[in-house]
């Protein structure tokens, strides 16, 4: 006995009915991605990494200005300065830890809506004290020993800052290009960190600074261009850093992930990469 087949128009309905449905994405769930995406972005910039970039060379040699940096967030807690829309005011640091002697940190500028770098020389409790250009720690000079001059290639960003006559040399490297030579040498801290620092001038302007205990809940920075660098031996109505408060820091730089010398042009993309410092990429401490 023959099967009786099913007429078309049922069979047909029946074939779509087997065929799931697919739901047409609405402009809400496209808003809801936006979104989401938006507050992952912001949660990682705010509590885990975020970059920076360096606008001056009172960081030199470390740092050049057109380095661009990834910060640590995590490294020593969170206060209203690092957290999104300033925690609205919120006082205090949450999971707060101190930094360690020769950290390189980011901080909130205690005078001003800006985010500067340097070094971290004192913890509270220190005394930190300069003479003749040689830091004093807790009555102990720093070692410091000359080493073989800087050689800073001269770009668009960054010129041959001469700070005093003969305090910097002007050479021509083997391309033909220019280069500056600045004296160089390396400080060691009393745990063994070292780090190389610039010092242009003999008895520079903040070459003597007289012994200070650094406060409670307060960190001294220094430049590691020396005579280049407004930190904690100048106060705040110098224009300087003063005793940097805790709360104030925002992370520990990680290492630059990019580096231009300023020659870029953005409607010539060639020329992006035609600037890239690839020495300095991946740098790190």
């Amino acid at each position: 006995m023959e099967s009786e087949s099913l007429p078309e128009s049922v069979a047909a309905r029946s074939a779509e009915a087997a065929e799931p449905v697919k739901e047409k994405e609405s402009w809400w769930a496209t808003l809801r991605f936006f979104l989401l995406l938006f507050l992952a972005a912001l949660l990682l910039r705010s509590l885990v990494i975020a970059p920076f970039s360096i606008p001056s060379g009172s960081m030199l040699p470390r740092l050049m200005i057109g380095d661009y940096l990834f910060v640590s967030k995590w490294s020593y807690g969170y206060s209203r300065f690092s957290l999104p829309f300033g925690l609205f005011g919120a006082e205090g640091r949450f999971m707060g830890g101190l930094p360690a002697r020769g950290d390189v940190v980011v901080f909130r500028y205690p005078a001003a809506e800006e985010d500067w770098v340097k070094r971290v020389i004192g913890l509270p409790g220190d005394t930190v004290e300069v003479r003749d250009g040689a830091v004093i720690l807790n009555g102990e000079p720093l070692p410091r020993q000359r080493i073989a001059d800087y050689a800073a290639p001269v770009s668009p960003n960054s010129p041959c800052r001469v700070t005093m006559d003969g305090a910097v040399r002007r050479l021509r490297d083997g391309g033909g290009g220019g280069i500056c030579a600045y004296p160089r040498f390396r400080e060691t801290l009393p745990d063994g960190t070292s780090y190389e620092i610039l010092d242009q001038i003999v008895d520079g302007e903040a070459d003597t600074f007289e012994p200070v205990r650094v406060p409670a809940d307060h960190v001294f920075v220094m430049g590691d261009n020396r005579d280049e660098s407004a930190d904690s031996r100048f106060s705040i109505e110098q224009e300087g850093v003063g005793m940097l408060p805790v709360d104030n820091l925002l992370g520990r730089v990680l290492v630059t992930f990019w580096s231009t010398d300023g020659s870029a042009e953005w409607i010539k993309p060639w020329t992006w990469l035609s600037a890239a410092r690839w020495d300095r990429v991946g740098r790190t401490g």
